[in-house]
């Protein structure tokens, strides 16, 4: 039997919302198991939640970068926040960026690659040095298409480029692209919004719509449902599933009367050409990073009777 200690408490609290009693019992059910305990927590109905959105710990910057056909994100931490303010900083995460639009999103190559006579890894090691704060490259991505635009939004920007979040989108396309970076612009900022976890529901991973289905089933069969409603009840659910996580199902923040796939669509009259949305990306700064939080894990603590 699995320890069920307080930092497993607390984090499940904090993922599903639900009181820490109930938090406790579900990781003891489930043998300290994270996600089997979500899963059991869904099934009482306790929970709603179908994924954890990353809490929110780290400082420093999100850069986002665009130039025609190519776009890049990249995430760069410090200690602390007040460091996202520093000019050298910024300077630096701007710099990343233009390094990661030339060599792609792989951070080994991005802090091998020279700047001048110094490699990018030099420059960070540096910039401890002078800032006096930790500082590291956590990831970087790349987006390219063949004709069309790489868009960007930055949500919180603190300078051009530079802030809290950023997103990336790839629109594939031979028309006009002015009107394709207006609507890559807009779905960019639905992105931010919305906060998608793929593209469409093909793109999702088959793991995690198998543990959805799974979740509906066995909730609906606790209820004393008949399998053969239990199928149709869930393909229902999948479908209502894809609306909130797949960005082509989402409804268009813009105009929720559409899909963005439909908002896509009709864009074509503008742009003069097919459109194919083909990728984006979303970075939130320090989403998945942990922060201790002293005084709400004394509280888990002491409700899960640690000293």
């Amino acid at each position: 039997m699995a320890t069920i200690t307080a930092a497993m408490v607390k984090d499940l609290r904090e993922t599903t919302g639900v009181g820490m009693m109930d938090c406790k019992q579900a990781l003891s059910e489930n043998d300290g198991d994270m996600q089997a305990a979500i899963d059991w927590l869904r099934k009482k109905g306790l929970s709603k939640a179908a994924k954890k959105s990353g809490r929110v710990a780290a400082e420093g910057l999100i850069g986002a970068l665009t130039a025609g056909t190519k776009g890049v994100v990249v995430e760069v931490n410090s200690e602390t926040d007040f460091v996202a303010r520093n000019g050298q900083f910024q300077g630096l995460v701007k710099m990343i960026a233009q390094v990661a639009l030339k060599v792609g999103g792989d951070v080994e190559a991005i802090k091998a690659h020279k700047v001048g006579d110094a490699t990018v890894e030099t420059a960070i090691t540096e910039a401890i040095a002078t800032i006096g704060e930790n500082m590291s490259l956590r990831r970087a991505a790349l987006l390219e298409v063949s004709a069309g635009v790489v868009s960007s939004y930055v949500h919180n920007a603190v300078t051009e480029g530079l802030g809290k979040m950023g997103i990336i989108v790839a629109l594939e396309s031979t028309g006009k692209t002015d009107e394709l970076a207006v609507l890559g612009k807009q779905i960019a900022m639905h992105v931010a919004a919305a906060n998608p976890q793929a593209l469409d529901s093909a793109s999702l991973d088959p793991a995690i719509v198998a543990r959805e289905k799974d979740v509906m089933a066995d909730k609906y069969r606790q209820q004393g449902k008949p399998d053969a409603m239990i199928e149709k009840i869930v393909e229902n659910g999948l479908k209502t599933y894809y609306k909130e996580v797949c960005l082509l199902d989402q409804a268009f923040i813009h105009d929720t009367s559409k899909s963005v796939a439909q908002a896509v669509k009709e864009a074509e009259g503008k742009v003069g050409a097919p459109i194919k949305l083909t990728g984006f990306v979303r970075y939130a700064l320090g989403e998945g990073i942990e922060k201790q939080t002293s005084d709400f894990a004394a509280e888990v603590a002491a409700a899960s009777g640690q000293k």
